[in-house]
């Protein structure tokens, strides 16, 4: 019924385009008119719509700034102003959208020689409605954001426009940059080795390009900024993600995270390392091999799940390597490492069974020796300095037998998701969209629109041919290459690993067929060999071509052999990968040839199941080297990448649901960061927090259920002059029968030294030292506190065998940790801000800062150091505040047993 529907009706899709085609004829019939004017004409136009945004734009600025400093009871009443105020730009934008559009198209041809088709008209339609806008590849998704980008930006709230590298930004930024400035705009770009000022400069511009990693970590530097002046950025209002999928989808299970040294020893993980091979292992597929029909825990020390890459130890294997490690629990904290072993023991057999060289990284000849590259998962490319979390890269390092380098422990961290989520309004355009379209909507609210090719896709897409065996699958495809390059056809043939591609390069060199290979170990030489591989006759191999942000073009004469012919070697785990890499042939209508050779001892049909197809192949004896075209292969396959992307899927959810529980505290802290640097006078706050730390401390030591002649008063008096210098005797107390005059009797007695100690230094000290304690026991504490989610995090998941919701039972945890956050923080400040006396400023700094160290940046649980691998440069004087304690970490569970944090129990009395 929806097939014979959609072929009346049209589908859905087509249905929505046809609803922009009025808008587009408005655009067109503006064109002949806007031809005719002046440069000073066009620009005066453009100058006029700003005239009529931009106060809006500024208007609802001010009520962004003002709802920040609002009780959250009068947040709701300005909320409904805001959305109001957003609701009359929208209507203002639609209004002046057909005459806006005809202007920068006009200004596209004058300024470079670029007209905008009606297919790119839609797109920039689609990208200001706030959706994706699905354009396959070469169909010129750079010049349609620049419609979107225009119109978006004169409010004077500025514009993000989202690449995947640095390369690809300033690119983009120096193509369309003539465009903006053409029409009044001012357009700048983030770069990886930029200082603040030349960022702050960037971000100050009506567009601004750069890539996710740089704008996340600018949003965690600005809120670790020490002051307003340190900040680069300046709000969310717009975005435009190029490459939506790969940065929104295919990087969102992985966080961004600014780290510094943690204080693990790395003796450990070399300990852990030499166990591993005496362990023996065990999966569902050896169970099938043996025919055995009931696996028993003695069989093996622990299991691994390909699909979910999971691993599990029995208890025969918790049994020997608490045996050979010397301890009596793996699961208990242990007192010489002071970490869980059983977590280490996972992730140096995670390092062993699913981690491989020349496929999941490099071992490179680094500054300091070998070092462990991370090959990226979906590009292929080598990403230097980057870091697996959780111990997981040092398990890697360990297995490898490479110098093994701390773990590191987060300052602050966001997801892509989270971090995204906080525009405005969010679009993205890529070539590949629409597979995804459900998890755009649940997770971002984002629609995906496909925009028409504007000339037909006449690339032809042949049937997936299976081979029973990998090696009769390579020997095709070295066959197909070689009746290709005879006849002189371009051949881009895709693998999925280092490792692979060497294979695939050695067998054409015994043949003696020239060819040229890109992976992780040649990226030097990538600009010239994409440049090279729609010649006659180029062969060139590549690992993960998709997401590079190149068009391959066709040298003089190729369309007419057929154009490019790509050659996949073995299905990725995503649909969307596979169409990419068809999408590099046939670009703007030209002619080419797509088609996948396949294996079932492939991973992805080995992990998802090939047993059906194999045992038909076999049934109807068909030879090793003959391959099978089916239905049912072709329907196999797809069943198999989308199980990978449901689980996929399901992962990045749970992250989210995770990180949702973080991102909340996350707000808190930031906006009460915001408002210590931007606030006047602290006094309030610091009077206050001083409050409810007295009724803290009431609390611990009165109890409203006995007589008040029982209270301890005693015990308060003395945990009171702990933290406040009062002098308080408990004979004060005695006789004073009510809580909250015991609180009042306290609090006079502070102020008055409050006071005093103010006149002393003067009010104006005296605010700046308020500031100045308040930023650095808000970043010490929650420094602390993040280290302590990261704990939580990492052994939460063992709940689930006791049959209880790890999710649950992390939120439930997070939020009393998140209390403790608070309760320290007051107590924290209200100590301070008596104990710290002004000598000489550079005393102040040691004092209130602490020793300056370099954090690193880790993205996606992978540590980053910037360089020329497009990654942010780590800011070398961001200040940071040491801990302390070099046995017992404040948060860590106390040693006395009691189960509460050493600082909230034996850590009080030191």
């Amino acid at each position: 019924m929806g097939n014979i529907f959609s072929r009346v009706f049209g589908t859905q899709q087509e249905r929505n385009i046809k609803k922009l085609i009025p808008l587009v004829n408005k655009i067109n019939g503006l064109e002949k008119k806007t031809s005719k004017l002046s440069d000073k004409v066009l620009q005066r136009k453009m100058d006029e719509f700003r005239g009529r945004v931009k106060p809006l734009g500024v208007e609802i600025g001010q009520l962004e700034k003002e709802m920040l400093e609002l009780p959250e009871i009068e947040k709701e009443g300005a909320k409904i102003d805001l959305q109001e105020k957003a609701r009359q730009l929208d209507e203002l934008l639609y209004d002046i959208l057909p005459e806006a559009f005809a202007i920068v198209r006009e200004a596209a041809k004058r300024a470079i020689g670029l007209r905008h088709y009606d297919e790119q008209l839609i797109g920039g339609i689609v990208l200001h409605q706030g959706k994706i806008a699905e354009m396959a590849n070469g169909e010129g998704k750079t010049l349609a954001a620049t419609l979107s980008a225009c119109l978006n930006a004169l409010s004077g709230k500025g514009v993000h426009v989202v690449t995947v590298n640095d390369y690809l930004a300033r690119r983009d930024r120096d193509w369309m940059g003539p465009v903006y400035e053409f029409l009044g705009f001012s357009v700048g770009v983030i770069q990886n080795q930029m200082n603040s000022a030349d960022r702050r400069q960037s971000y100050g511009c009506d567009i601004t390009y750069g890539t996710n990693n740089e704008f996340g970590f600018d949003y965690l530097r600005d809120n670790m900024a020490v002051s307003v002046k340190e900040q680069v950025q300046r709000g969310f209002n717009y975005t435009i993600v190029d490459e939506v999928d790969s940065i929104l989808i295919d990087e969102a299970r992985t966080p961004l995270i600014i780290s510094g040294r943690a204080e693990k020893t790395t003796d450990l993980y070399s300990k852990i390392d030499r166990i591993v091979p005496r362990l023996k292992r065990g999966t569902e597929e050896d169970r099938v091999k043996r025919g055995i029909q009931e696996d028993k825990d003695e069989d093996c020390d622990y299991k691994i799940n390909e699909k979910d890459h999971t691993v599990a130890l029995t208890q025969r294997g918790i049994d020997k390597a608490e045996q050979l490690l010397g301890v009596k629990d793996l699961y208990q904290p242990d007192p010489r490492w002071g970490t869980v072993l059983a977590t280490h023991i996972n992730q140096a057999i995670r390092a062993h069974e699913f981690y491989e060289s020349d496929r999941d990284y490099l071992v490179k000849e680094g500054e300091n020796g070998k070092e462990i590259v991370i090959i990226d998962e979906f590009t292929g490319r080598l990403m230097p300095g980057r870091r697996w979390s959780d111990g997981l890269h040092q398990a890697v390092e360990a297995k490898e037998g490479v110098a093994i380098r701390n773990e590191n422990q987060t300052m602050a961290t966001i997801t892509l998701q989270n971090y995204f989520r906080m525009y405005n309004k969010l679009s993205g355009m890529t070539g590949t969209a629409i597979t995804e379209e459900d998890e755009f909507k649940k997770i971002y609210n984002l629609e995906v629109a496909v925009i028409p090719t504007h000339r037909p896709a006449i690339r032809e897409e042949l049937s997936d041919r299976v081979y029973q065996t990998e090696k009769a699958k390579f020997e095709a495809v070295i066959k197909e290459i070689k009746d290709l390059y005879k006849k002189e056809r371009p051949i881009l043939v895709g693998t999925r690993s280092v490792e692979r591609s060497e294979h695939l390069s050695k067998m054409l060199r015994e043949k003696g067929i020239p060819h040229t290979v890109l992976n992780a170990k040649y990226h030097e030489r990538e600009a010239q060999i994409v440049a090279q591989a729609g010649h006659r006759r180029a062969v060139t191999i590549a690992t993960n071509m998709a997401g590079r942000g190149t068009d391959i073009k066709l040298e003089e004469g190729v369309e007419e052999l057929g154009g490019l012919f790509v050659i996949g070697t073995e299905r990725h785990e995503s649909r969307r990968i596979d169409n990419q890499l068809r999408g590099r042939s046939g670009r703007q209508g030209a002619p080419g040839t797509a088609q996948f050779y396949v294996s079932l001892q492939d991973e992805l049909m080995r992990i998802f199941g090939s047993e059906r197809i194999g045992s038909i192949m076999e049934r109807l004896k068909i030879p090793q080297d003959q391959p099978i075209e089916h239905s049912l292969v072709t329907k196999a396959l797809e069943r198999a990448q989308r199980q990978v992307e449901r689980r996929n899927f399901d992962i990045r959810k749970q992250l989210l649901e995770y990180d949702d529980v973080m991102n909340k505290q996350r707000e808190v802290i930031y906006q009460e960061r915001r408002r210590i640097l931007e606030g006047k006078s602290l006094k309030g706050v610091v009077l206050e927090m001083i409050e409810d730390a007295i009724e803290q401390l009431i609390s611990s030591s009165v109890d409203d259920k006995i007589r008040p002649e029982d209270w301890d008063t005693k015990s308060l008096s003395k945990r009171i002059n702990q933290v406040f210098p009062i002098n308080l005797s408990y004979y004060s107390l005695e006789g004073v029968h009510k809580h909250e005059e015991i609180k009042n009797i306290i609090f006079e007695k502070v102020e008055e030294v409050y006071a005093k100690k103010e006149a002393r230094l003067s009010e104006e000290l005296m605010r700046e030292l308020e500031r100045r304690i308040l930023l650095h026991t808000l970043d010490s504490e929650w420094k602390d506190h993040l280290y302590s989610m990261d704990s939580l995090k990492e052994g939460i998941g063992l709940r689930g065998y006791g049959q209880r919701d790890p999710l649950i039972e992390y939120k439930k945890e997070a939020y009393d940790m998140f209390e403790d956050l608070i309760g320290g923080l007051k107590e924290e400040v209200s100590k301070l801000i008596f104990r710290v006396e002004i000598a000489k400023e550079p005393f102040l700094e040691r004092v209130l800062v602490g020793e300056p160290q370099v954090p690193q940046l880790i993205l996606g649980g992978i540590n980053q150091r910037g360089g020329n691998n497009n990654l942010s440069q780590v800011q070398k004087k961001i200040p940071t505040h040491r801990r302390s304690e070099s046995k017992v970490g404040r948060n860590n569970p106390c040693p006395c047993g009691s189960g509460k944090k050493y600082k909230y129990c034996c850590g009080r009395k030191q």
